[in-house]
């Protein structure tokens, strides 16, 4: 097998993860890791070989871009406060302590080193926790917070991470460069950020065609991630930016099928990364054990240690973080998005998993000094990174499902049934109001302005059908069902429709774009 027919093989692992996941209850990115560890143990399955450079620029523009499609900026802005204290002081504090207790243990490892290894293992990696967490049906506050650590972390631990091996490779350290790197890099990556997510939507507008536009959002991660790491800026905060501005200002309501295919697209690409992502590193797992051949109980017993820190770190610090959280939120006049209780807290902790990140910056460290010779434990710092990334996101990964069923801790349907209602009842009453505007510049025969008042009311009802009394509901629902009657027999006329156009591109002089542009017209009538 070589490296291609491996990459396809972890593509294959990809797709059948998620329903599997689904089948058994355990998260499609855990699924991968352990299939990744099986395939490394095998004697025909080559030894991983992607350049650790290429490793981030090639798999988090595409991650990243695809989590920041499902949030938006309002809840950012509503979670600032928690995300801060998770995504920057969180970080140092897990940094600081790890490379107190990696420098005291591990024989001769300078300071400088000790700090990579805790920067590289200090952050919680976004996609891990927002498949995990994603699929458990946790509040949306929590699952919105732990996104925003996740997407925001990365920016300060690789910051630190990078400084620290400059000081470890140079041998020289000064605390206010230090400073003035990490806010210059993130100045430069938000007006990065900015002016391509700018651009890009200028383009797109301009460009009309759907399969262009998507195209176009697929080529804007990497571009500004690639961009902003030329101009010594954060590649990922730069991603973050543009995503988030694209999100915002690029969205045109009356798009429909750029709407429809992009969400498939996204979920597509998102699916496919993740897996590959994730299958990586069970795969370089490989090179880690190797690193501890002889050397076993010794390096083991280091990388238990980091881990203890990593994990009880996060929970030491969460738990008088959440409570100043509460006690401020309490003396704001706007809604936060915050943990409600300990339980909730709790999941929070568990949810710390490490993954695509750690294992790239971990790779990355540099084999020699500026001097030329060796940097100092290298091997170690890899080993014990690995140790830290398995046992967070394999123990804690498939721990999860079954701690958020102990504590019971569910999103609040009845506050999600509530919202949608809210949002069925201004989509009826726009339509009411743009059909009275109507009215108001055309003469409508009566029955078809009763028709279409109906029609109106039915945007709501058919949303949430609990809008309106007993009688409209009933009437509603006689009309539901003899509409999901009408499209079954419709949708049986048109799949036959279908079925004679298509087998025309086997008959003789069928022009097969022809073909499919009248396939292109049946299948856009199916949608409605």
């Amino acid at each position: 097998m070589d490296q291609l027919a491996l990459l396809f093989v972890l593509m294959l692992g990809a797709v059948v993860s998620v329903p599997v996941g689904d089948r058994f209850g355990l998260p499609a990115p855990v699924l991968m890791t352990l299939f990744g560890i099986v395939l490394a143990v095998l004697d025909f399955v080559p030894n991983v070989d992607v350049p650790p450079d290429l490793i981030l620029p090639l798999l988090l523009p595409p991650l990243l871009y695809a989590s920041v499609r499902r949030t938006s900026w309002r809840q950012f802005t509503a979670n600032m406060r928690p995300i801060f204290l998770l995504a920057v002081a969180l970080v140092f504090v897990t940094t600081a302590a790890v490379a107190f207790v990696a420098g005291a243990i591990v024989p001769g490892l300078p300071i400088a080193a000790a700090v990579a290894l805790g920067a590289l293992v200090a952050p919680p990696d976004p996609v891990a926790a927002t498949a995990v967490a994603g699929q458990l049906g946790l509040p949306r506050r929590l699952v919105s917070i732990l996104e925003g650590e996740g997407l925001f972390n990365d920016v300060t631990a690789i910051v630190l991470y990078h400084v620290a091996i400059a000081a470890a490779v140079s041998g020289t350290f000064s605390p206010w460069r230090a400073g003035l790197d990490l806010v210059l890099s993130a100045v430069v990556a938000v007006a990065i950020g900015l002016a391509l997510g700018w651009a890009a939507n200028k383009l797109m507008s301009l460009l009309g065609d759907a399969t262009l536009q998507i195209g176009m959002t697929l080529l804007v991660p990497f571009a500004s991630y690639v961009l902003a790491e030329e101009l010594h800026g954060s590649g990922v905060l730069a991603v973050l930016t543009t995503a988030l501005f694209l999100a915002e200002y690029a969205t045109d309501a009356d798009d429909v099928m750029t709407r429809l295919a992009g969400y498939t697209f996204w979920d597509v690409v998102d699916t496919l990364v993740t897996g590959v992502a994730f299958g990586l590193i069970g795969l370089e797992l490989h090179n880690a054990i190797r690193t501890a051949s002889g050397r076993w109980g010794e390096m083991l017993g280091w990388a238990a240690a980091v881990v203890a820190v990593v994990v009880f770190v996060r929970l030491a610090y969460l738990m008088p973080a959440t409570w100043l959280t509460k006690r401020l939120h309490a003396k704001r006049d706007y809604d936060e998005e915050i943990p409600t209780s300990w339980r909730e807290t709790v999941i929070m902790w568990w949810s710390g998993m490490r993954g695509v990140a750690s294992v790239a910056l971990a790779l990355a460290i540099p084999l020699k000094m500026d001097d030329g010779s060796p940097f100092p434990d290298r091997d170690e710092i890899i080993f014990i990174a690995f140790g830290v990334i398995m046992a967070t996101l394999v123990l804690q990964g498939l721990t999860l499902p079954w701690l958020v069923r102990r504590l019971g801790v569910r999103a609040d349907e009845d506050v999600e049934k509530a919202f949608e209602k809210e949002l069925a009842v201004r989509a009826a009453k726009a339509a009411k109001r743009r059909l009275k505007e109507i009215e108001e510049v055309e003469e409508l025969p009566e029955e078809l302005s009763e028709q279409l008042i109906r029609r109106a009311f039915d945007i709501g009802t058919r949303i949430s059908p609990d809008l309106g009394d007993e009688e409209r509901r009933e009437a509603h629902e006689q009309r539901a069902r003899r509409v999901k009657r009408l499209r079954r027999i419709q949708g049986e006329m048109l799949s036959a429709a279908r079925h004679e156009v298509l087998s025309a591109r086997s008959e003789p002089g069928a022009d097969p774009e022809i073909v499919d542009r009248v396939l292109r017209h049946l299948d856009v009538r199916s949608l409605r």
